[in-house]
């Protein structure tokens, strides 16, 4: 689930001359509600629910597109995702493929009938109004906030035992400093496997290739969400084919690509050369790009690396191998997981936390039959409580 907001603040005088900040709303309510039937009504005919989401998407982003140097950028997003999946009705792809129905295993959690449901989601618009501590001063704020139990008593939801509960709280003051964003993720024994994000995402379908682009990020951890939450201080995403060729809606053939890095001291490194080698990458490459194999127990830095795993379309991984989670994505996906070490030191990972996270991720090993130019257009904080119920982020 993907909502936006894009605001803009106009300046008029009031009837004593004063002049007053007004909040324009450039994406309403009657935007975020367009329906497929309202894109067929605006000439996109012949559209079915995939190609409609892809389009409203597009739609909207093209609306909070912000003129910037060198190029524009789109918009932060805020993503809300479950990872129940019920095995029985066959509705998510395999690896891109048509999938068949299998029994319910421990993978992908589902209570029966109806567990892949949507939220119950409610939106607080931003409002302009003054500050609390500073009557001259105005503040914008907005919300989110929802829960998954479509039963739940909503006033209820935040602190009841076992009723899974989201929120994001966002506001500024007017004029001076950064956006603040408060997030609150909640598990229960029906949705224990659940994602929270805050994205900012510079589209290239949107506009020019991104070569370049920094955003300053503060973040203060409350509650970890227990040794499950795999909270990402960074997880970058993109997608190409394994021949290097960018994307082109062709799902046995795309590959969507993950790279993580995960903060939370209670998650571990499961590369392992005794247990899990199948877990580490083939190789790490060195900052000054000497590269080891995975096997060098001498000089490979296994306890730099949470998980790697390998995309479920490809011909010639080697082996062992770790093969990525065939259903969570409309094609098939490679997801490489790290943990604060030395060796990302290079790049200011656990040094000055000012992240080069471009420089690294080209020396992350992910497939494909060639070294290709990588682009990553989506930059995602926030946390994934895997399979975890009654836990709190």
């Amino acid at each position: 689930m993907t909502s936006y907001l894009l605001l803009s603040i106009a300046s008029d005088y009031n009837k004593n001359n004063v002049l007053v900040a007004k909040l324009v709303h450039l994406v309403n309510e009657a935007d975020n509600k367009l329906s497929i039937n309202d894109a067929k009504n605006l000439g996109q005919e012949n559209m079915d629910v995939n190609t409609y989401a892809a389009w409203k998407e597009l739609l909207l982003g093209s609306k909070c597109q912000v003129q910037d140097e060198p190029n524009p950028w789109n918009f932060w997003m805020i993503m809300l995702k479950s990872g129940n999946m019920d095995s029985t009705a066959s509705i998510c792809p395999q690896n891109g493929k048509p999938s068949q129905p299998f029994l319910q295993d421990s993978r992908f959690p589902c209570f029966g009938k109806g567990c892949m449901n949507m939220p119950r989601i409610y939106h607080d618009y931003t409002t302009l109004h003054s500050h609390k501590n500073h009557s001259k001063r105005s503040k914008l704020k907005g919300s989110f906030h929802g829960t998954w139990e479509l039963d739940a008593d909503m006033s209820k939801a935040k602190t009841q035992n076992d009723t899974s509960f989201f929120s994001v709280t966002w506001h500024k003051n007017l004029g001076k400093g950064s956006w603040k964003f408060h997030h609150i993720l909640k598990t229960s024994s029906k949705y224990p496997w659940l994602m929270l994000y805050l994205s900012l995402s510079a589209d290239m379908d949107l506009g020019p290739k991104v070569t370049k682009f920094q955003s300053d990020v503060h973040t203060e951890v409350r509650r970890g969400g227990g040794p499950s939450s795999q909270f990402y201080l960074m997880d970058m995403g993109s997608s190409w084919k394994n021949n290097g060729q960018p994307c082109d809606g062709n799902g046995t053939t795309d590959v969507t690509r993950y790279s993580d890095m995960i903060i939370n001291p209670d998650t571990g490194e499961w590369c392992n050369p005794k247990k899990n080698l199948k877990l580490c990458p083939p190789y790490h490459t060195f900052a000054n790009g000497t590269r080891v194999h995975r096997t060098d127990e001498a000089r490979f830095p296994y306890d730099a690396y949470h998980m790697y795993c390998g995309l479920g379309n490809a011909k010639y991984l080697e082996e062992p191998i770790n093969h990525c989670d065939a259903y969570s994505n409309p094609q098939a996906q490679e997801i490489l997981q790290i943990l604060p070490h030395p060796v990302w030191g290079e790049y200011g990972y656990p040094t000055t936390w000012e992240l080069d996270v471009g420089r690294l991720t080209v020396t992350l090993l992910l497939s494909g039959t060639k070294p290709v130019e990588r682009h990553w257009p989506s930059i995602n904080l926030g946390t994934e409580i895997h399979v975890s119920s009654n836990q709190v982020a």
